[in-house]
């Protein structure tokens, strides 16, 4: 399969501009037909088979699916909601006290930031790191995550589409004895990932951006050691090991987060997603990304390029004067981009399905800005 390929099969790029994947992927048919398949089975065909093995034999797949795509083990793996459902399973399932610090960027977005709020009100401590252009100083990083109990930042800024270092980040709160906690949703389907490389004792994301799945089809990675000494606050039948026990044990490894009857169907859909961006190839997509990011960000403005002038994902980040009038006149010219609140700027999210026409459509469109 070839990203145009993959376009053609997806009905919502056939008119228009779409320019959103940072925010929301559209899927391609063979993904909500995946979903729909396994809906109309579970629920027209319960007769024919228990459906709470169906469902247990499609979370199975699932995660074996993911855990091959990310670089884990099956059991490193917890299928979630999204990635702010993953963050939050962490944040709930450490033992806080008051004087406890929780570290974090000023780049995050509010998945890695409501959390830790949260937990302030309890008395935690949150130090942010302050940066420049979506850049992480290691020296200031080093400095907060001194005596604090977690790290939270992200691999691929969503204000800036900066690539974070973060084996090394992971190391240096590591060093500090703080859990290191990744959010990735802006890295699977568009960049290679490897959690093993990485070293984080978790990392969150989702398959509804770049992987162009479904929502509601989020994981979490938690690392075997990590997960042992993690008590989560919800408790359901698929988080523990007998859950007709007098007294519960939690599951062994990530599975600890899963907890009742949620919906199969978007993570099968994710299943499916992932399957396609494998297909194709990561390296391929990140690639065909490059190419059109790069096209994209030599025709803006140094000065109102946010973004690094050789981009290093997918997220290109330009200042113009009123954000969202500019979101609504260039939706009017059928080109989907979003405004973000810091900075105070629009975004555009190129994949692999874009086209180089649609880059200078944007372009082109956008000329008014800086006249």
């Amino acid at each position: 399969m070839t990203p145009i390929e993959l376009r053609a099969d997806t009905p919502a790029l056939h008119e228009g501009v779409y320019l959103n994947f940072g925010a929301h992927g559209p899927s391609p048919r063979y993904v909500v037909e995946a979903a729909d398949g396994f809906t109309r089975d579970h629920e027209f065909d319960a007769t024919a088979r228990d459906p709470y093995d169906a469902a247990f034999d499609a979370f199975d797949r699932t995660r074996e699916r993911v855990a091959g795509f990310v670089g884990a083990d099956a059991d490193e793996i917890a299928l979630t909601e999204s990635t702010t459902a993953g963050i939050n399973a962490i944040a709930n399932a450490i033992d806080w006290q008051p004087g406890d610090a929780v570290v974090r960027t000023d780049l995050e977005h509010p998945a890695g930031t409501l959390p830790w709020q949260r937990l302030e009100r309890d008395g935690v401590e949150v130090r942010v790191v302050e940066t420049d252009e979506g850049r992480v100083d290691l020296e200031a990083f080093a400095g907060a995550v001194d005596g604090a109990r977690l790290a939270c930042f992200s691999a691929v800024t969503w204000t800036h589409g900066t690539r974070l270092p973060v084996a090394e980040l992971v190391d240096i709160a590591h060093e500090a004895g703080a859990f290191a906690l990744v959010d990735a949703v802006q890295v699977p389907g568009q960049l290679p990932m490897d959690v093993d490389e990485w070293g984080a004792d978790a990392v969150a994301a989702a398959g509804h951006k770049w992987l162009m799945g479904l929502w509601g089809g989020g994981f979490l990675y938690v690392d075997h050691e990590a997960a042992d000494a993690l008590q989560p606050s919800t408790v359901g039948y698929r988080s523990v090991e007998t859950p007709m026990a007098d007294r519960y044990e939690f599951a062994a490894g990530a599975r600890r987060f899963e907890v009742g009857s949620s919906n199969p169907a978007p993570h099968v859909a994710l299943a499916e997603a992932i399957e396609v961006i494998d297909e194709i190839g990561v390296d391929r997509i990140a690639d065909r990304i490059q190419e059109l990011a790069d096209r994209l960000a030599d025709r803006i403005p140094d000065e109102r390029l946010l973004s690094p002038t050789t981009p290093e994902s997918g997220l290109v980040t330009i200042d113009v004067e009123n954000p969202d009038a500019t979101v609504d006149r260039l939706a009017s010219e059928g080109i989907v981009v979003r405004a973000l609140p810091t900075p105070d700027a629009i975004r555009a999210s190129v994949h692999a399905v874009n086209t180089r026409t649609e880059t200078d459509r944007l372009l082109d469109v956008l000329e008014s800005e800086w006249d």
